[in-house]
């Protein structure tokens, strides 16, 4: 039997043709994609684990999998009716030609056996998109808004929301977790070009959290409600207190962060 080496393989895809990332029956995802070409390349079915989830239409510049890969014995010779995976050859050129045009791949790196692409990941960053004009080449790519909000008012919100940890008002309900404890590091609304970009980071995300933080921000930024409600918002711990979830196709996972890369 061969020797397996663990890897972690960096991707980037437009998520817009796809409902998400995870496994999912009778849906295309970025996985399942990645999965059956995987399996082609190396003859036999693969196992892949993300560093997270993300929904329907949400788009990925980095995200993280880990996979164990038969490593080829000293020659490279073909066992057993099966050639070893060997990245030093084409492989990495192989796996990137069975890809849709739509999902990258970035690099292959070798980790330790023990290495998590999920567990081991020590922050996260998304960014979402929204733009004021009607501009087709950022069609599904970022969120068409009627009019630009109060800019100012939605960073004195962000910044409230950086007091907190326990995020429950903006998680969708009944997801299978332990805590809705989260950590932000970052909260920020930035101008960029005609729209604006709002950057998130923190040790881990709940479901649907992003896009419930941006709703809740719009609200504040349309003075539909003060940057200082915020505080009652998430102290209710009561999602339905909190914005409605914004488009999709704004979402982008930005960078994951590990100790070993």
């Amino acid at each position: 039997m061969l020797p397996y080496q663990r890897y972690f393989l960096e991707l980037a895809y437009n998520g817009t043709h796809y409902h998400g990332w995870q496994l999912q029956p009778n849906a295309v995802t970025v996985q399942q994609r990645l999965n059956e070409a995987l399996a082609i390349l190396l003859r036999q079915p693969v196992e892949t684990i993300g560093a997270g989830r993300t929904d329907t239409g949400v788009h990925a510049r980095q995200l993280y999998v880990h996979f164990d890969a038969p490593q080829p014995p000293e020659g490279g010779a073909e066992v057993g009716g099966m050639m070893p995976f060997d990245w030093q050859r084409s492989s990495f050129r192989g796996l990137a030609g069975l890809l849709p045009y739509d999902i990258a791949v970035k690099r292959i790196i070798p980790v330790h056996a023990d290495a998590h692409a999920r567990f081991d990941a020590t922050q996260r960053s998304y960014e979402y998109h929204m733009h004021f004009q009607k501009d087709p080449f950022k069609h599904d790519l970022s969120w068409l808004v009627k009019g630009e909000p109060d800019v100012e008012a939605m960073n004195k919100a962000a910044a409230i929301m950086m007091e907190y940890t326990d995020f429950s008002c903006f998680s969708k309900s009944n997801t299978q977790v332990f805590t809705n404890n989260c950590k932000l590091v970052r909260a920020e609304w930035v101008r960029k070009d005609d729209g604006l970009v709002f950057h998130i980071s923190a040790d881990r995300f709940l479901r649907n959290m992003v896009r419930a933080i941006v709703g809740t921000c719009m609200m504040v930024g349309r003075h539909e409600i003060t940057p200082e409600a915020i505080h009652q918002i998430i102290q209710s711990k009561d999602r339905s207190n909190a914005g409605t979830s914004v488009p999709a196709c704004g979402l982008y996972l930005t960078e994951v962060k590990y100790p070993y890369i």
